[in-house]
């Protein structure tokens, strides 16, 4: 991936993803070694959209290279702010905006682009965003967002694709929502912080991006009590003062990496890790069979040869994660007798499933639970990851299967993977990246 080291006050060249490129893989081999997680995207990408509410300078350390985070950059860099690179550390001021609207050619690469437009609001009064649309893995509502806004006083218009708020100034209320939306509390929680008076989001997000953002916030000077639990309590403040951050690590790519020694059989120690946040993948992993040593920002996993078959049921944090489900089920496809998994969250996450039938997993689905029969071994074969977590599941499928495995449409793992060719050749796996 490219890297951007200037100082532009507009869009930023970065030499992203090869939409061509694929994975190739010879699976077979036993993995060995320590693996470093990155900072984690889906923290990363609320706290880049949060720089826009102060004229300060935020500087955001350790910065993942990743799809994902080059289109939010470029979004908050297409409003005006100047966004500069040095390594791995993003230099932010916001104090110039010159434009309030999201336009479309970037947000429909990213639906998390929507997260600027509570920052836009609070700061400017004024936002217009185009609407998201679709996702491969199901339906995401913006409809949470846009109560919320309307709750702290917002003018809500929707029409040729776009989404426009305004508000001469937002007034503290007591919000709920219908689900424990991560973006729509993230996205109301940074409208909420320049807010007059105390705002209330009730049946908030648990998740630890949430906690993770409310501490940037508080950082720059924003008053927020209550993240991680069900209610969080804003009391509106005048400004926010720019400062230096670091994300926390990305839980997602540390489970992933923990079931890649899980389905190799292997010892692997995954290092830059917070083992409170995977609590129902290590438990699902130990049930499994797997060995699980946990110190204070590392855990140590030893595969077991014969492993169990389990059930799992995603739903919102502090439940099974569903970014999780696919990397498992390929896991359980090799685990003995009969496993199942119950999706809640997305409608549509099981665009997986036939890929993983082309290595010889046996899968039935039945709306949204899926059987897994566990069978002695998986066939390398040419597949195509349909979405992030689907692509990460057939490479751990690949690294375990008997022969070589293609797994096309690169792309989507490099949204929220960073050098995970890089990575796992360090432990010993065989794979490239290919066009």
């Amino acid at each position: 991936m490219g890297r951007y080291t200037g100082f532009d006050s507009r869009i930023l060249i970065f030499s992203g993803g090869n939409k061509l490129s694929k994975f190739i893989i010879e699976g077979g081999r036993k993995l060995s070694g320590k693996i470093k997680v990155s900072s984690a995207k889906n923290a990363v990408l609320p706290v880049l959209a949060a720089t826009l509410l102060t004229s300060g300078e935020c500087v955001i350390e350790d910065v993942p290279e990743l799809e994902d985070v080059n289109v939010m950059r470029e979004v908050i860099a297409s409003l005006g702010a100047k966004c500069g690179q040095r390594e791995r550390k993003f230099i932010i001021n916001s104090a110039h905006i010159n434009s309030f609207e999201a336009p479309y050619e970037l947000v429909r690469k990213m639906r998390a682009s929507f997260l600027v437009m509570g920052p836009l609001l609070a700061r400017f009064g004024k936002a217009k965003i185009s609407m998201p649309g679709g996702c491969a893995i199901g339906s995401r509502p913006i409809d949470l967002h846009l109560k919320g806004f309307s709750a702290l006083g917002a003018k809500i218009n929707l029409g040729h694709g776009y989404v426009e708020a305004s508000a001469e100034k937002l007034m503290g209320a007591t919000i709920y929502l219908d689900f424990p939306s991560v973006g729509a509390t993230e996205n109301i929680m940074m409208a909420a912080v320049l807010a007059q008076g105390q705002t209330i989001i009730e049946n908030a997000a648990k998740e630890p991006e949430i906690i993770d953002l409310a501490n940037f916030l508080n950082s720059m000077g924003a008053k927020i009590r209550g993240a991680g639990t069900d209610i969080i309590k804003i009391e509106g403040v005048k400004e926010l003062s720019g400062i230096s951050y670091t994300v926390i690590p990305d839980r997602i790519e540390a489970g992933t990496y923990l079931v890649a020694g899980a389905i190799t059989g292997s010892e692997i120690l995954v290092e830059n890790v917070l083992s409170e946040h995977l609590k129902p993948v290590i438990a699902k992993l130990i049930e499994c069979g797997c060995q699980i040593f946990e110190e204070e920002d590392k855990i140590l996993i030893i595969g077991n040869s014969n492993p169990n078959p389990v059930d799992i049921k995603t739903m919102p944090y502090p439940g099974f994660p569903t970014d999780m489900q696919a990397q498992m089920m390929a896991y359980l496809s090799l685990c003995k007798g009969t496993s199942m998994v119950i999706e809640t969250v997305f409608e549509n996450r099981f665009m997986h499933v036939e890929e993983l039938k082309r290595m010889g997993a046996r899968i039935k689905i039945e709306g949204r639970s899926a059987v897994i029969e566990g069978v002695e071994k998986l066939t390398g074969a040419p597949v195509k990851a349909t979405d992030l977590r689907a692509g990460a599941a057939l490479i751990l499928a690949g690294l375990a299967a008997q022969g070589v495995t293609e797994v096309l449409n690169s792309y989507h793992v490099d949204r929220g993977y960073e050098n995970i060719v890089e990575k796992l050749s360090s432990l010993g796996a065989k794979i490239e990246r290919a066009e």
